[in-house]
């Protein structure tokens, strides 16, 4: 920038026109700075022979920064053997920290990597962000949301849990490998719901959901009552081993599903009707007593869903040993499957991750503001006076059963 540049940013800053003559400005005087600096880097100006000369210029290569009067164009000297970088300048940083917030947000959002590229440039960033931009700026959230995983849970106890598994595609070896995201999320003593765990393995084995809730109970989860699940493989031998005590509730909603596959179409919605009468029932005999009347009703026409409904009959109606108030909510794992869906669409932007480590960071950042979305509710998930009856018998109500005629 020569004398006259100056004489004309000093005569449009008389005349008001701010715009651009602050940013001109800075990018003369950050300019000004790199070439003092490589000036003492190199040991001589340009053109000028020295003895401590240790390089030579050789061209120089542009440099888009952006600052908070707008984006600068600088030129960075090129050496003919080395590098130089500004000390003004971060290595590989493109953005301004004002604007990491916005890309966290955008990405725990499952916003895409282009959008948040066309973000950041609507944002006033000419240079944009690239994808490995974006992963270095997230990874600041992994102290953040490894002390949200490994918090402890001695506050309080853990009434009700809800487990359940979602899949993701990852790189494993080479392969694009389908990956099991196991969560945990509970009511506590208080009917508050909290978030507890995740965790990422091969598949829904008995040895992933084992080390999943060892390291619950490693954390403090206690009084534990019942859990709710879906009947995945190794799942309820892991529940009978980790949480001993605890009664299972096995998931209507996944039953149903399990059920209806083995129904024609035709018949699917008479078959449904028949088992929700099921759990209409006001307590656990008249419940026991519907499901056998239903599976003799079955028997007939749908022998397999007969011995499904019989065979399941237990874990199907552990939800009646509990307060009324509460069996809407704890007879299947909709709640969490909320969440699941949350998850999915999330994680489906981004498609394929590169490892379980990437897995981990995005769902806890989702887990984190649902966890923060229950802490702020207005309203409990189940009452505290409510939950002050649970682990106490549940009297018989006398009220005419819902009962269905074949």
């Amino acid at each position: 920038m020569t004398d006259h540049d100056l004489s004309e940013l000093l005569a449009a800053r008389k005349a008001g026109e701010v715009t651009g003559t602050i940013r001109a400005s800075l990018e003369w005087i950050l300019q000004q700075l790199i070439e003092v600096e490589a000036t003492a880097f190199i040991g001589a100006a340009p053109f000028e022979r020295t003895e401590t000369r240790t390089a030579q210029r050789n061209g120089r290569r542009p440099r888009l920064l952006s600052t908070p009067a707008g984006d600068v164009e600088l030129e960075i000297p090129k050496l003919r053997q080395g590098s130089f970088l500004p000390s003004l300048l971060e290595r590989r940083r493109r953005i301004d920290r004002a604007l990491y917030a916005v890309v966290m947000e955008a990405y725990v959002h499952g916003v895409s990597t282009r959008k948040v590229d066309d973000l950041v440039k609507a944002l006033g960033v000419g240079s944009g962000i690239s994808k490995s931009e974006v992963s270095r700026i997230c990874s600041q959230l992994d102290r953040d949301l490894e002390a949200f995983r490994d918090r402890p849970l001695d506050h309080t106890e853990f009434v009700y849990v809800f487990l359940d598994a979602t899949y993701v595609k990852g790189r494993v070896g080479g392969r694009v490998v389908s990956r099991a995201v196991v969560i945990a999320t509970s009511v506590t003593a208080t009917g508050d719901r909290e978030v507890l765990g995740i965790d990422v393995g091969d598949s829904e084995d008995g040895a992933l959901w084992t080390a999943f809730l060892k390291g619950l109970r490693a954390r403090g989860l206690t009084g534990v009552q019942l859990v709710i699940s879906d009947h995945h493989l190794g799942l309820k031998s892991a529940i009978g081993a980790m949480l001993v005590g605890a009664a299972w509730q096995r998931c209507r909603v996944h039953f149903m599903r399990n059920v209806l596959s083995r129904v024609p179409k035709a018949s699917a919605e008479m078959v449904a009707a028949a088992i929700r009468t099921v759990f209409a029932q006001p307590d656990a005999a008249h419940a026991r007593s519907q499901l056998d009347e239903v599976a003799r009703m079955l028997a007939a026409k749908f022998p397999d869903v007969a011995a499904m409904l019989r065979d399941a009959a237990e874990d199907l109606l552990a939800f009646t040993g509990f307060p009324v108030a509460h069996r809407r909510k704890i007879r299947s794992t909709n709640p969490l499957e909320r969440i699941n869906g949350e998850i999915k669409r999330r994680t489906n932007v981004v498609g394929i991750f590169p490892n379980d480590a990437t897995v981990v960071q995005l769902v806890t950042a989702v887990l984190v503001e649902t966890h923060d979305e229950c802490a702020v509710a207005e309203r409990r998930h189940l009452s505290e006076q409510s939950m002050a009856k649970t682990g106490k018998p549940v009297p018989t109500i006398e009220e005419a059963p819902l009962t269905i005629t074949a």
